[in-house]
């Protein structure tokens, strides 16, 4: 057997246990081939008659797929750290949002920006993901709000992984908020996404999935389910900025149009929950603005675990309400914050992860014919990655069977 990678002296947590289980395999091995895993097994089992162009040892760590952070939005420019001050000092989400701060305010400055600026300024954000073991990141627009910026923006997110040699995944977020242009004219504006913005940026192959902020201070569902409809139309999967700030049924709204995801969840509904479990739509759990914007919400946990909806993970890497590049203290704070377990809390950045991206086939588990998407870590046990913050235990890491820099 002819394999491109042979790594050995590992012990594996291949996350591939519907029941949510570590999937440990200790003194393992794992090959690669062609950009996928070949073979995997105990190291004492491996294939007769191995050629292997390159070998790992990876000194006795823990092998696990690589981590997906599957809501951000990496790609801006400028800085919010004056509004989170005012936070600090009393003043809520709601009310900087509509005094023209929040989203607007980075509007501004991305609008300002060129796409080797917005690289310049982005590409370190990544890198810092990439140091905490992600070999996929989800990144969305949101900051331009006219088409000509919404397209850089995609197009920056795109030439982020290529550069990187990373799978990004790009969503669609013009429904992010009202630019200042339409104030007071949403439905408007909400009839520009659809018939222009989207439409543009899908016949450029910039748009792998479309979301939206369904919220009073974003938009309504009726507005919500124009975006998803026009989504639909084309052939787009959704998701959702979901039920963060109070209960608009978007959850439930992302399930009726199958989403692949509800996001931030806070104040979603059992109703909405057991909506979500028929349909398949993970609840992606963002535990970095629950903690930045000092919620006392805390989302369904229970109720999502009774009616066996898939949790996931991430950092919502954004200037304003997540500032934060470590989707391994998304793993602690999960835990600490909303009382996942560990095993829920790796599960939620690989193989649900996955799922909220529509990539279950392709990532977020150690299995035959899945990308060699992979992450080695100096641990006693994956539980560690859960359980400290503040260290970066990564040895290298993976995607496609190539190493990651970083």
């Amino acid at each position: 057997m002819k394999a491109d990678l042979l790594i050995h002296h590992v012990h594996l947590a291949t996350l591939d246990d519907p029941a949510g289980g570590w999937g440990e395999l200790r003194d393992a091995a794992l090959l690669v081939q062609a950009g996928r895993i070949a073979w995997l097994g105990p190291r004492s089992a491996l294939p007769a008659g191995l050629q292997a162009a390159r070998e790992h040892d990876g000194q006795g760590g823990w092998l696990t797929p690589g981590l997906l952070d599957c809501h951000t939005h990496l790609v801006w420019a400028g800085s919010r750290a004056a509004e989170i001050e005012r936070r600090w000092q009393g003043a809520s989400y709601e009310e900087i949002a509509r005094s023209g701060g929040g989203i607007v305010s980075t509007v501004q400055a991305t609008r300002a920006a060129d796409e080797a600026a917005l690289l310049a300024a982005s590409r370190p954000r990544l890198q810092a993901l990439l140091r905490d073991g992600v070999t996929t990141v989800e990144i969305k627009s949101g900051y331009g709000l006219d088409t000509e910026t919404e397209l850089r923006l995609l197009r920056v997110a795109r030439r982020l992984g290529q550069q990187a040699g990373v799978q990004v995944r790009t969503t669609f977020l013009a429904a992010h908020a009202l630019p200042p242009e339409y104030r007071g004219r949403g439905d408007d504006y909400i009839e520009l996404v659809c018939r222009e913005m989207l439409p543009a940026a899908h016949a450029q192959g910039l748009v792998d999935a479309v979301d939206a902020f369904c919220e009073g201070i974003g938009f309504s569902p009726a507005q919500t389910r124009r975006v998803f409809e026009a989504a639909r139309a084309l052939g787009l999967p959704v998701k959702l900025h979901a039920d963060q700030l109070s209960d608009l049924g978007g959850a439930a709204l992302a399930a009726e149009f199958g989403g692949l995801s509800a996001d931030h969840v806070e104040y979603t509904s059992e109703a909405s929950v057991q909506a979500m479990a028929r349909a398949g739509t993970v609840a992606v759990l963002l535990p970095g603005a629950y903690y930045c914007l000092r919620e006392t919400r805390r989302p369904p946990v229970e109720a999502l675990r009774r009616h066996g909806v898939p949790m996931a993970l991430s950092t919502d890497c954004n200037p304003g309400t997540s500032p934060c590049t470590s989707l391994l203290l998304m793993l602690h704070m999960g835990c600490t914050l909303f009382g996942l377990t560990p095993a829920e809390a790796l599960h939620g950045v690989t193989r649900h992860a996955a799922r909220a991206l529509g990539l279950q086939d392709e990532c977020g588990r150690l299995s035959v014919g899945l990308r060699a998407d992979l992450a080695l870590w100096a641990v006693d046990h994956p539980r560690d990655l859960a359980c400290q913050f503040g260290f970066q235990p990564r040895l290298a890491s993976w995607a496609g069977g190539q190493a990651v820099a970083g």
